[in-house]
């Protein structure tokens, strides 16, 4: 084969092959996604040839009204996904409670009841008095319910030929309804059964299984210990600094590396992570005492950055790594999930003092803030408060804050942000979205609307996000720790961890021109 040996071929097959199985299954077909199925959608004509007895369904009537060509059809609504589907996540305005909408052309709903429901569906959702559970206007609405992996329910509808609709068989019922981040644009889509697996997962996994009989039969003729040889790795100790909000996401990158590249060594410590700032005085330090001539690059170390560098730093050399999203963050006695952007404004130009003014509890509002050289905070004055700076420090200690009467204090990093806004009456700060899910006493908040989701962001809806940045001092050299540490973050494996903390990478947006180090 033109000089490429056979066992390569069949090494990257066999390496090929369970990537595109488990990102087809796993990330393709098998994130967030809202499906439905039509189990039955039967008329009286249809059944007409299981014998006569069948007309005493042609002559049914309901409410006292005879039915001149019923149906029936009952309808699965379910989770296809492999992430739980809530509330925020359907796409309709917070204001609506209708997540589901079923249209039947040709016909009207003549009633309906839901038959079927997963263990943990409660009842609740269907009562006759819940907000947008309905059948009106020919139309069968659905509330916005929450939905388990795997977890579904079922609803039955009789229906009746509309008059002047003469066509001999009825179009297929017109499902609306989407999930904010789902597959394929989040619409919900027509589902079905696989006792197993999709069948493209399902050949996928046999060309595995062919590859591998073919990798072993191929080492036993050779008679030879397979030996794979790492893929780009470096050897040296790479120091780390910077953003405390992309930290757990450099922490878990460190370990696989190290773990995958034996003589690299990524010493971590929480000196290290002091904010943005702080990272890219480190970096430049470390660069003017090793080159003072601004000559040479550093090959050891990598500085992560919130947004662009400021001015005076023309050594430091950028790399766009990943869309980074934020959120507002809200103790849970403060009453409120959604603020306007002029509301978020107001607050923190002091004009809006008592979470009351906003529909909220009567609460003043302690504001929690990041130290001066955070990303975050500088991304919240940027893109969420228009470029002004935020109000002064009424104390040096958020445990002394005045319970009577609004106020702002600063901490050091993310951790400690969240759990002063979770101990504190009415506070209100700011954190990377990864580590406020889930963390508790904290709630997010909505800005006009819209919850901290990448594709809000991306499409420029969201404005709480801010590009993560690796900066380097200088060119590293090409076989140098810091590089390879870097092309490990833009391949695969560094990409599946980019995501698993709630962070898209660059390359992967709509939009990457978003990712651009726009700074100075």
């Amino acid at each position: 084969m033109n000089g490429v040996p056979w066992e390569s071929v069949i090494a990257v097959l066999g390496l090929a092959v369970p990537v595109i199985a488990a990102l087809w299954e796993f990330f393709l077909a098998g994130r967030k996604r809202l499906g439905y199925r039509v189990q039955m959608d039967t008329t009286v004509r249809d059944s007409s040839t299981s014998g006569p007895e069948t007309r005493v369904f042609q002559r049914m009537q309901w409410d006292g009204r005879t039915l001149t060509d019923p149906s029936v059809v009952l309808l699965r609504i379910e989770n296809a996904g492999w992430s739980p589907i809530v509330e925020d996540d359907y796409v309709a305005p917070a204001t609506d409670p209708v997540g589901v909408s079923i249209a039947f052309p040709g016909r009207r709903v003549v009633g309906m009841a839901v038959t079927e429901r997963s263990r943990h569906v409660p009842r609740s959702f269907f009562t006759p008095d819940r907000p947008g559970f309905a059948a009106t206007d020919g139309i069968i609405r659905l509330p916005k319910v929450i939905l388990n992996r795997r977890a579904h329910y079922k609803v039955l509808a009789v229906l009746d030929r509309e008059e002047g609709f003469t066509e001999p068989e009825f179009p297929d019922p017109e499902v609306t309804a989407g999930v904010v981040g789902g597959v394929r644009g989040g619409t919900a889509r027509k589902t079905e059964y696989y006792p197993f697996a999709s069948r493209p997962v399902r050949w996928l996994l046999a060309v595995l299984v062919l590859v591998s009989v073919a990798q072993s039969a191929s080492t036993f003729a050779r008679g030879e210990d397979p030996v794979a040889a790492p893929l780009d790795c470096a050897r040296g100790t790479l120091h780390l600094s910077g953003s405390t909000a992309f930290r757990p996401v450099l922490e878990l990158a460190a370990a696989q590396y190290t773990k995958t590249c034996p003589d690299a060594r990524i010493p971590l410590s929480d000196d290290s992570f002091r904010g943005s700032v702080p990272g890219l005085d480190t970096l430049t330090a470390a660069g003017e005492k090793a080159a003072p001539d601004g000559t040479a690059g550093l090959g050891d170390r990598l500085a992560f950055s919130d947004g662009p560098k400021t001015e005076g730093r023309p050594e430091l050399l950028p790399r766009p790594v990943a869309l980074s999203l934020f959120t507002l963050v809200v103790s849970e006695d403060a009453g409120v999930r959604d603020l306007s952007l002029r509301q978020v404004r107001d607050i923190y130009a002091g004009r809006i003092t008592n979470w009351n003014q906003v529909k909220g509890r009567d609460l003043p509002i302690q504001l929690v803030s990041r130290h001066p050289g955070s990303g975050t905070r500088a991304a919240l004055e940027q893109r969420v408060l228009g470029g002004r700076p935020l109000p002064a420090v009424t104390t040096n200690d958020c445990r002394s804050l005045d319970a009577a009467r609004p106020g702002r204090c600063e901490v050091g990093g993310t951790p400690s942000l969240l759990d002063t806004v979770a101990s504190t009456p009415g506070a209100l700060g700011h954190s990377e979205v990864g580590s406020a899910t889930g963390h508790e006493g904290v709630r997010q908040v909505r800005i006009d609307g819209y919850p901290a989701t990448l594709e809000g962001a991306d499409q420029g809806a969201y404005p709480f996000w801010e590009t993560e940045i690796a900066y380097t001092y200088g060119e590293p050299p090409a076989d140098s720790i810091a590089a390879g540490f870097l092309r490990y973050l833009a391949d695969e494996v560094g990409k599946d961890v980019i995501r698993s903390k709630g962070h898209r990478p660059c390359a992967e947006l709509d939009k990457p021109l978003v990712c651009r180090p726009d700074g100075p």
